[in-house]
């Protein structure tokens, strides 16, 4: 139950950190691998990567923002596999750090079109593939961040929880059709964006900033991307069959701990 061959998964932002592990795990286990991204260098070196090892993937570039991007990579997929099982629809940006007072207009816009109509063109695109196919999981990339603040950072925390929103309302409408709607909410993992944040922070001294979070996480160190990948598999598989309009924390605790998470506790 717990192994996907014979289906296919779709990953956005599937280049690097969570989503290269994802489509790596779902390899592992089986699955034919749609590998989207925007930077095309990163993507198509995890797909040679699951080739290598001896899976099947296959890599389309695509702009998430973009709704023709998410139809191309729609048909990509169904052209190159015939249909959609798992979809993990994670491409994302952190944006910068400033108080909400201070944030750039610009960048505010940037980060809640990449997060949230990112989001929202992959579920209009490949909702309607699976509800004709009568079958099929989504798992959404949030954060902790949407789930409680984040100083320092309105519009990552903003678009994290408009995600969620977007989860739940799209599983509600598509719950007896055969397809659920889940989302992950990592805390800090060890990939670019978090090591990106820290040197936001402190330029001179990023590792400080480091040192200084995964001290107060329970669990006392970054998740990593592979433990939020073997989530993300777990909501795609039959054994979260009962599963959906859900939103799963992995943090290491800080969130039952802590109340409201510091500047750059993020995914």
């Amino acid at each position: 139950m717990f192994e996907f061959k014979g289906k296919v998964a779709l990953i956005t932002g599937g280049g690097n950190g969570i989503g290269r592990a994802a489509a790596l795990g779902f390899a592992s286990r089986g699955a034919q691998v749609m590998v989207v991204d925007r930077d095309a260098s990163a993507g198509d070196a995890t797909a040679g990567i699951i080739r290598q090892q001896g899976g099947d993937a296959r890599f389309t570039e695509a702009d998430v923002t973009k709704s023709a991007d998410v139809q191309a990579y729609v048909k990509a997929t169904l052209d190159a596999f015939g249909s959609i099982d798992c979809f993990h629809n994670n491409a994302g940006i952190e944006g910068s750090v400033a108080p909400t007072a201070e944030y750039d207009e610009e960048m505010f816009d940037r980060v809640m079109t990449v997060n949230v109509k990112g989001v929202f063109l992959g579920l209009r695109h490949v909702l309607p593939v699976m509800l004709r196919q009568k079958r099929g999981a989504i798992v959404n990339t949030a954060s902790v961040a949407g789930l409680v603040a984040s100083p320092g950072m309105p519009a990552y925390v903003a678009s994290k929880h408009a995600v969620i929103g977007l989860t739940k309302t799209a599983a509600g409408e598509v719950a007896r059709s055969g397809v659920r709607v889940n989302a992950v909410c990592p805390g800090p993992i060890d990939t670019r964006m978090i090591h990106a944040l820290e040197s936001m922070l402190n330029p001179t001294d990023p590792t400080s900033v480091g040192t200084r979070y995964q001290s107060n996480i329970p669990l006392g160190r970054y998740g990593t991307a592979d433990e939020i990948a073997n989530l993300v598999q777990f909501l795609c598989s039959d054994l979260a069959s009962n599963i959906t309009g859900a939103h799963y924390v992995a943090d290491g605790g800080r969130t039952a701990t802590g109340g409201a998470v510091t500047a750059n506790l993020v995914r």
